[in-house]
């Protein structure tokens, strides 16, 4: 099982730490978040250290449908609601300048970059539509309300948001991150203080920042409280339609297209980690019905951590953690939020104030009703009897079918049938 960007790309080879290292940066994780950190402090002359346990871009980067967009599903409305307008505006122009840091370093990459409409649409409730374009005039972002899109299924509307892109997004890291000091298979073990601890030595750093997809210090944050995971399912289709724009239902479990030179990208089937959905079977029978001359190519999955209020968290680890930085809970929308990201987490290493920072602070409240429903996820797990466990902290597991894994309903760790960690926050069997 491989996507799309895997066939397509071939991403540079990086050697394992040799000997304890001394910088002023140490970046954990080589996903699209911690290289495109990486590259904004490469390009401001900090010394820096980046390290990924396993191969660069080997977990949720080489899986995401790579949509470039400051559209991300009906998101205006509740930070409007939730936060007031200077924080939607924060989000939205944040999103902008990561927009515009593409569309700049794209000119120099050949990575497949098109420029795109998106639509969000809602296939049951028209009211959510009109009330995020509400929201979208307050913050003076232009879209457009559309009554009927190019989709094979009934909607309430879109939502479109004009010349937004699409790209191949392991070709665009290849080709960014072949001059950064990076580090694979480099493991770390332990923490402490500012000290990481790996399966070749220790690194002495000034400043940490956690890419890690999910953070990895229980102990500080609460990120087992903040973060959930969730699961979405892929595949390309060969012969189907050719949509000219990128599509996604606004309810998290709906289906998402966008196509790819001659194939179209079917997205769906998405459930919380650890519980039951649709996975491809749903999608294979939605292309089966609307496709039914497509050929299928490539499958795949992914896995996103959700934040308690749909923004991601960027900045400090937690109030009680000194130049200790983290980047998480993108909430399906890992371009532009890891681009925000980056920029964001270079400015505060270099000490400058950033106009868009205050609106991803992860020591916001978490007073949400997610919240709520993630203790008693985790309280239900722990109570089950289950002789397969969690050494995450704790939970019961269950077995997932469609992917042969055992998964985390908690944390969203996942296991192939041996034991082996396939996603985080576990590091161990």
């Amino acid at each position: 099982m491989e996507s799309i960007w895997q066939k397509t790309s071939e991403l540079p080879r990086f050697g394992h730490q040799e000997r304890d290292i001394r910088t002023d940066v140490l970046i954990i994780g080589g996903g699209i978040a911690g290289i495109l950190t990486a590259y904004m402090l490469h390009q401001s002359g900090v010394n820096y250290v980046l390290v990924e346990k396993n191969r660069v871009c080997s977990g949720t980067t080489q899986n995401t449908t790579a949509k470039i967009t400051c559209q991300h599903g009906l998101i205006y409305h509740k930070i409007l609601k939730a936060y007031g307008l200077e924080k939607a505006q924060q989000y939205f122009y944040a999103n902008l300048a990561a927009f515009n840091k593409y569309s700049e370093l794209s000119k120099k990459i050949d990575c497949d970059y098109e420029i795109k409409d998106n639509y969000v649409y809602s296939v049951s409730d028209r009211k959510k539509l009109l009330d995020e374009m509400n929201a979208l005039s307050k913050i003076k972002c232009s879209a457009e309300f559309i009554d009927k899109v190019n989709l094979p299924i009934n909607t309430m509307g879109a939502i479109k948001f004009s010349n937004q892109a699409q790209f191949n997004p392991l070709k665009f890291l290849s080709s960014i991150s072949k001059s950064l000091n990076i580090y694979e298979n480099t493991f770390v073990r332990e923490m402490i203080g500012n000290t990481a601890v790996t399966n070749y030595g220790k690194i002495f750093a000034d400043k940490v920042i956690a890419a890690t997809h999910f953070p990895f210090i229980n102990k500080h944050g609460s990120y087992f409280l903040k973060l959930y995971q969730h699961r979405s399912y892929v595949i390309a289709l060969e012969n189907a339609a050719n949509l000219d724009g990128m599509y996604v239902d606004e309810n998290k479990t709906g289906l998402s297209f966008r196509n790819y030179g001659d194939y179209l990208l079917l997205g769906g089937g998405g459930h919380r980690t650890g519980h039951n959905g649709g996975n491809w079977r749903e999608i294979r029978a939605f292309a089966k019905k609307e496709y039914p001359g497509a050929k299928e190519k490539y499958f795949w999955s992914a896995q996103d951590c959700m934040s308690l209020d749909s923004i991601p968290y960027i900045g400090p680890y937690s109030k009680s953690t000194n130049n200790f930085y983290v980047a998480s809970g993108f909430n399906k929308w890992g371009m532009t939020g890891a681009m925000a990201a980056a920029m964001i987490l270079n400015d505060m290493i270099l000490e400058k104030a950033n106009n868009y920072a205050d609106v991803f602070n992860p020591s916001r409240s978490i007073l949400k009703r997610q919240l709520i429903i993630n203790g008693f996820e985790a309280t239900k797990s722990l109570l089950t009897i289950s002789k397969k466990r969690c050494p995450h902290l704790g939970c019961a597991l269950k077995w997932n079918s469609a992917e042969k894994s055992w998964d985390c309903p908690c944390h969203g760790s996942r296991f192939a049938e041996d034991g082996t960690v396939l996603d985080n926050p576990a590091n161990a069997e």
